[in-house]
C-alpha cells in the first residue's frame, strides 16, 4: 500500500498552481489535466497534502481506473477493486460522482451500479449479506470521462477551502482556494506591503497571512481520513508537527479594506480564528481613495463584477474610481484584479500587461496584472 495515487480536484484554471504545490511538497509524478492534477503518493503523503495544499479542492485517493461503456463494465470494473483493503467491515461508504461525454450519463443509477458492486465485494470478504455501515465515513467517489470510470476515497471530508476560520461570510464571497491561488500568482511572499482594498470577508489578506507566515492552511480543520483505520494516526502528528516547523517568524504589512463596517467586522473577527490577527489590519476605507506611499508593494484584490453585487454601471463607475486611485502608487507597485467584466480593462483605465483565465465559482474570470516583470502564464 506504499504506492498509491492520489486525484485533487481544481478550480478550472488553477490546475498549475496546484501542480507546482504538490511538486514544492515532493510529491512525483505530478499531471495535471484540465479541472484535476494527479500525483503518486505514500500514506504518509495524505496527511502531508490535506494540511498544507493552498489551492486543491480536496484529496481523493484513487483506486482505480477502466473502462465502463456500460453498466455491466462498471459494477465488474468496480467489483475488481480490492476495497477490502482500505473499508472495514463497519465502514460507511456512500457513493457520488459524476458522467461526461460518455454512454453511462444517468448518475443516480451509476451511484447505484457502484455501490451494488462495493457492497458486493465488502460482503464476500467480511462474510456478511448485509453491512453494517455504523463505522467511520469512508466517501467513494467515481467520475466517468469519455467512458473510462476513476474510483477513489475522499479523504478530505468538507473540501479543503473549508479552512474553518471563515464561519461568517459576507455577499458573493471568494472561495479560499481561489484567494490563495490569487496570491501566488502574485509572486507575493511577505517581503512588501499586501494591499486589499475590496477586502469584503478578508478571505485574500488572510491568505495573504497564511502564505506570508508559510502556515499551513489546513492546520485548524480535521479530516476525514483521520478516522481510517489503516492509515495509522501518527502520521497526521508528524505531519502536523512538520508544518508547524517550516512556519516563518516576521513582522508582514498586511491591509484590507472595506467601504462595508459589518464587513471589516467580519473580516477581523475570521482573522482571529485564522490565528493571524497579529499579522493583518482591516479598517473601513474606500477603495477609490486609496494611497499607500510606500515605493514597492502588491495589490491583490477582487472588487465587485457587477452581476452579482452591483449594477453593471455601478462596477464600471467603481473600476475607473479605482483605476484613477492605483495610478498614483509608485512604480514599484504591482496589482493583480480579479474581474468577469468584459470591459474591466477599458473602464479601469489601463490595458492590463498580463491576465489570466480562472473561475470563481461558475463565473468566468480574468486575473489582470498591472506592473511588474512581464512573466509568463505558468502556475
Amino acid at each position: 500500500m506504499n504506492d498509491l495515487q492520489l486525484l485533487i480536484p481544481t478550480l478550472f484554471g488553477l490546475e498549475g498552481v496546484c501542480a507546482n504545490e504538490l511538486r514544492r511538497l515532493g510529491l512525483e509524478e505530478v499531471r495535471a489535466e484540465n479541472g484535476r492534477v494527479f500525483c503518486r503518493a505514500r500514506p504518509a503523503d495524505i496527511p502531508r497534502v490535506n494540511l498544507n495544499l493552498r489551492t486543491g479542492e480536496r484529496v481523493l485517493l484513487v483506486l482505480g481506473r477502466f473502462p465502463a461503456e456500460d453498466f455491466d463494465a462498471l459494477f465488474e470494473g468496480t467489483r475488481a477493486l480490492p476495497w477490502e483493503d482500505f473499508i472495514p467491515r463497519e465502514g460507511s461508504f456512500p457513493v457520488k460522482g459524476y458522467a461526461l461525454n460518455s454512454k453511462l450519463h444517468a448518475v443516480p443509477a451509476c451511484q447505484s451500479i457502484v455501490k451494488k458492486a462495493v457492497a458486493a465485494r465488502l460482503g464476500s470478504a467480511y462474510g456478511l449479506e448485509t453491512l453494517p455501515e455504523t463505522g467511520p465515513l469512508y466517501q467513494i467517489q467515481f467520475s466517468i470521462m469519455k467512458d473510462e470510470a476513476t474510483l477513489m476515497l475522499d479523504t478530505s471530508g468538507a473540501g479543503l477551502h473549508k479552512r474553518g476560520y471563515r464561519a461568517v461570510g459576507v455577499v458573493a464571497p471568494l472561495r479560499e482556494t481561489l484567494a490563495a491561488a490569487m496570491v501566488l500568482l502574485s509572486r507575493y511572499r511577505g517581503k512588501e506591503p499586501f494591499c486589499d482594498p475590496f477586502c469584503g470577508s478578508g478571505t485574500i489578506a488572510i491568505e495573504a497571512a497564511l502564505i506570508a507566515k508559510n502556515r499551513a492552511p489546513g492546520l485548524n480543520r480535521a479530516f476525514s481520513a483521520q478516522k481510517w483505520k489503516w492509515l495509522d494516526s501518527g502520521l497526521w502528528l508528524e505531519a502536523a508537527g512538520e508544518a508547524m516547523d517550516q512556519e516563518y517568524d516576521g513582522e508582514y504589512d498586511i491591509w484590507g479594506g472595506d467601504i462595508d463596517p459589518r464587513a471589516v467586522y467580519i473580516a477581523r473577527s475570521n482573522a482571529e480564528k485564522a490565528d493571524v490577527e497579529n499579522l493583518v489590519r482591516f479598517e473601513v476605507a474606500d477603495a477609490t481613495k486609496f494611497y499607500r506611499d510606500a515605493p514597492k508593494g502588491r495589490v491583490v484584490t477582487n472588487p465587485p463584477y457587477g452581476e452579482r453585487i452591483l449594477e453593471k454601471r455601478e462596477a464600471e463607475d467603481l473600476y475607473r474610481a479605482f483605476g484613477q486611485a492605483v495610478r498614483s502608487l509608485s512604480e514599484g507597485w504591482e496589482l493583480a484584479v480579479l474581474s468577469s467584466h468584459t470591459e474591466f480593462e477599458r473602464t479601469f483605465g489601463r490595458m492590463a500587461d498580463r491576465k489570466r483565465k480562472l473561475y470563481n465559482g461558475m463565473i468566468k474570470c480574468d486575473l489582470f496584472f498591472y506592473g511588474g516583470q512581464k512573466r509568463g502564464k505558468k502556475g
